[in-house]
Formats: C-alpha cells, sequence, structure tokens
C-alpha cells in the first residue's frame, strides 16, 4: 500500500489543477506540522487568497512573521502572497530577510530587485541585481532587469561582459532571450541602433519559438467581441448605482498607460489599483453557465450584477476617483459601459509603427504572445484597430482618446484634459511624476521614476532600415496612420 504524499505536496497539486477548495484543508495541516515560519504559511495563505479569503490570509501571514524564524523560500513566499495583497513595504521587507537568510540564493536576490524597483529604489534595486549575478552568472533574468533601471552610458555598461556570454557555444535559448533583451537595450541607450536591433530580432525570435500561439484566434476574438456588442440593449443606460468614480485606462502595451496613470495619480483624491483583472473577473463570475460562446455569455451577464461584483473587487471606498489601469481592458469596453456607464475610459493610442516597435522590443511575461514577429504584429494591431473602431461607432465620445505623442510633448494641456475627463480639477505639478512614490509593477516601472521624456516618439526611425518588413505588413493590413509616421 502506497503512502500517501505529504499534506503540502497534496495541496500544491489540487490547487494547479485548480481544486482550490480542497487544498484548503491540506493547507491547514501542513501548518499545523510546522513549528516555524515555513513556505507551508506562504501555501495557506495562497490559498485562502484564491478562495477570497484576504483577511485570513493576512493574518496567515502575520501569524508566520510572529513564528520562530524560519527558511529562506518561507519569507519568499510570505512576500510573494503580500504583493497580491498591495501590502508593497512589507513584501519588501521579507524579500530581503529571505536574502539574509539564503544570502546565495540569485533567485532571492533578484525578487528583492524587482521589489526595490516597484518602490523606485533603483540603486538599490541594481546593487541586488549584481548580487544575483555574482552569486549565478547564469541567472539572465538579473541582467535584463538591470540593463532597464537606468539609462545605460559608455563608462558604465554591460555589453562587452553580455556579448562574452552569449558568444559562448553552449549558450542557451534563455539566454538569448534575456540578454538579447537586455543588450537591446543597453545598446538602443548608446545609440548603436544597427547592433542594438540585431540582439532585439535574435531575442525576439528565440521567445517565438518557444510560444504556441496563434494570431488567427486573436482576430476571431476581436470580430466576436464586437458581433456581442454591435447593438444597444435597453438596459445599456440604466445606472444601477452611481459609477462616476471609476476610471479605465486601456490601450496596447507600451502606448503611455502608465503614463496617464501616474499623471492623474498626482491629483488629490485619485488612487490605482494598477494592472488588476477585477473587472473580467466580475464579468465572467456574473456571466450565465449557459450561452453559444464565452463571449456571448458575458454579454448575457445581467449589468447589476457586474457592477455590484465589480466594486467588492475593486475596493478602495477612499478615493474620489478609482483607476484600473489593465492595458486589455479594451476587449471588455463593451462591457464596462453596460455595467457602469458613468465610469471614465481612457484609451490611449499612439503612432502605429512606433507602438509596434515598443513592443517588439520588449519581453513581456505570459502576455502578448503576438508582439515577437512582425506579421503577428501588424495582423493584431490592425485587429486591435478594428476592435477600437467598433467601439468608436458604437459608443462615440464615451470613450476618451488621447495620443501619446500629445501626452509627452504637452503633458500640462493634455494632462488637463484627461482630469476634464474624469470630473478632477488639474494642478500642473502633476506632470512632475518623478515626485511620485507610488508603488508601480509595469514594464515601465523605471522610467515613471524619470520626469517625462519625448525622446521616444518616433524613435522608430532610428531603426528605418530594419523595421521595412514591419511596415509592410502593417500596409498590407490596412492599417491607417502610417503615413504620419514618416
Amino acid at each position: 500500500m502506497s503512502k500517501a504524499p505529504p499534506p503540502d505536496l497534496e495541496a500544491i497539486r489540487l490547487l494547479s489543477a485548480g481544486r482550490v477548495a480542497e487544498a484548503l484543508p491540506l493547507a491547514r495541516r501542513a501548518v499545523e506540522a510546522s513549528k516555524a515560519c515555513s513556505p507551508a504559511h506562504g501555501l495557506l495563505a495562497t490559498v485562502l487568497l484564491r478562495l477570497g479569503e484576504r483577511d485570513e490570509a493576512a493574518a496567515v501571514i502575520a501569524q508566520a512573521i510572529e513564528s520562530p524564524s524560519g527558511s529562506g523560500d518561507a519569507y519568499d513566499a510570505l512576500a510573494f502572497v503580500l504583493l497580491q495583497l498591495g501590502e508593497h513595504e512589507r513584501a519588501n521587507a521579507l524579500y530581503r530577510r529571505a536574502t539574509e537568510r539564503a544570502p546565495n540564493e540569485a533567485r532571492f536576490w533578484y525578487n528583492l530587485a524587482s521589489s526595490d524597483r516597484s518602490l523606485g529604489r533603483l540603486a538599490d534595486a541594481e546593487a541586488a541585481c549584481d548580487q544575483a549575478i555574482a552569486i549565478d552568472p547564469n541567472h539572465f533574468q538579473s541582467y535584463l532587469l538591470r540593463s532597464e533601471l537606468r539609462p545605460q552610458t559608455e563608462a558604465n555598461n554591460h555589453i562587452d561582459v553580455m556579448e562574452r556570454l552569449l558568444a559562448e557555444p553552449d549558450a542557451s535559448g534563455r539566454a538569448s532571450m534575456f540578454l538579447g533583451y537586455a543588450l537591446g537595450k543597453e545598446l538602443d541607450d548608446l545609440r548603436q541602433y544597427d547592433r542594438a536591433f540585431a540582439w532585439f530580432a535574435r531575442a525576439a525570435a528565440t521567445r517565438r519559438r518557444h510560444l504556441t500561439y496563434d494570431v488567427g484566434t486573436d482576430e476571431r476574438k476581436f470580430a466576436r467581441i464586437s458581433e456581442v456588442y454591435a447593438e444597444a440593449r435597453p438596459d445599456d443606460e440604466a445606472l444601477h448605482e452611481p459609477s462616476t468614480r471609476f476610471v479605465f485606462i486601456m490601450g496596447l502595451p507600451r502606448s503611455g498607460t502608465t503614463l496617464a496613470e501616474r499623471i492623474l495619480m498626482g491629483l488629490p483624491g485619485v488612487r490605482s489599483n494598477g494592472e488588476t483583472e477585477n473587472f473580467s473577473k466580475a464579468l465572467l463570475s456574473a456571466a450565465p453557465a449557459t450561452g453559444p460562446d464565452v463571449f456571448a455569455r458575458c454579454a448575457a451577464a445581467e449589468p447589476g450584477r457586474v457592477a455590484e461584483r465589480y466594486r467588492a473587487l475593486a475596493g478602495r471606498p477612499d478615493a474620489t476617483r478609482l483607476i484600473e489601469k489593465l492595458p486589455l481592458n479594451y476587449l471588455y469596453f463593451g462591457a464596462i459601459q453596460r455595467a457602469l456607464p458613468g465610469a471614465t475610459a481612457i484609451l490611449l493610442a499612439r503612432s502605429p509603427i512606433d507602438s509596434c516597435f515598443a513592443m517588439y522590443r520588449t519581453l513581456f511575461g505570459a502576455a502578448y504572445p503576438f508582439s515577437y514577429d512582425f506579421g503577428e504584429l501588424a495582423r493584431y494591431y490592425a485587429a486591435y484597430d478594428r476592435l477600437i473602431g467598433h467601439w468608436r461607432r458604437r459608443f462615440g465620445q464615451r470613450l476618451i482618446e488621447i495620443r501619446y505623442e500629445d501626452l509627452v510633448e504637452a503633458p500640462a494641456p493634455t494632462g488637463a484634459a484627461m482630469a476634464s475627463a474624469c470630473g478632477l480639477l488639474w494642478r500642473d505639478e502633476a506632470i512632475d511624476i518623478e515626485k511620485d512614490t507610488a508603488v508601480s509593477m509595469t514594464a515601465s516601472a523605471s522610467q515613471v521614476r524619470r520626469p517625462i521624456y519625448r525622446s521616444s516618439v518616433g524613435r522608430w526611425r532610428s531603426y528605418r532600415g530594419h523595421l521595412h518588413p514591419l511596415v509592410e505588413a502593417l500596409r498590407a493590413a490596412h492599417v491607417n496612420g502610417l503615413d504620419a509616421d514618416g
């Protein structure tokens, strides 16, 4: 007769299978068996959080911190849950404690560096990256994070070290991916554009080879969304409860959504939930169980139920205006208008070639798999453009469109226009985003610690000789606005 697996391992298996409620009693047993702070505490807190029990998850973390000292893994796991609870300072302290308990673990230093960056402690983040790399020269994520923390200079960069690593005959795909993007970024800082593009292209090709993705699936998804939100319903205009305090900032990645968020956060009473899936979760939970497909079921969701569930997830009753800054909310704009018709929706737009190249030169996580191939980028951008055109025709001026170029070239008047759309009083100090100490978890986390800069406008022109295939693919996809790009 086989021996039953330890409760923590069985809880992890159930959690991975989506059987969260079944994992809970096993996670509790794992904690009961622990005499010190252990990874089991992080596991239990994770299960509770997945079940919506935020207060109990926080209590488990508090109990764990007061327990006898544990391992680096224990504090690292607790810190990760604290991030999901929005407790960034406490998470940072536990990431630092993990490095103290296990100073020779590169991954703990990397996690600390990521936390420091989100809090704007860029020098500390660079030192933590240096430590991770000193411990493990093959910890390639740390090279990329380090490259992004500041503009590199001729006198102070890491190009030679990274090129030597990639010249080794046994350089892995992970090395090509992480170091390629890091080299591209650092060489771009030094205005060595031909060399930079070669590394961006190599890194993007490596990333694409390891993805299972069909851009046709996204094209069909966008078309289906347009179909199910083609016409108004009788309850579309019904204000179930006042929803004017909600602001949704959306747009393609690297289009200025974080910058718009930071400017609005410089105004009194404005708070942000950051990049959450609060609305999509509320929509899916309120959708009927049956229907032709998920799109039809979401379109059939009763708006009042969606609004109620969204408010419960969004929280922050103290905020005069509460921002949800998830770029992908452009998929849900029709549903947002039905459930929260008083909410402000701000769409960031950027010139097509700059927009596509900015995505191409960025390594994302699991999101945006279309961004590593010029042909797929062009097809996705065209499908996105068609969806936005549908929203314009369907909702008119309820979609507030802000051009990235206007935001960086004339931040005060453009910011004032955004504020007015949100019903907020403007003050020019809001554009001093570098003075804002709020947490940023986005790909722009380092850039928002600097004053607003304009150097990204027309950046693609420095790579003009390499981007002909992208331009032609956009033309073939009938994307408008290319002539304005030059």
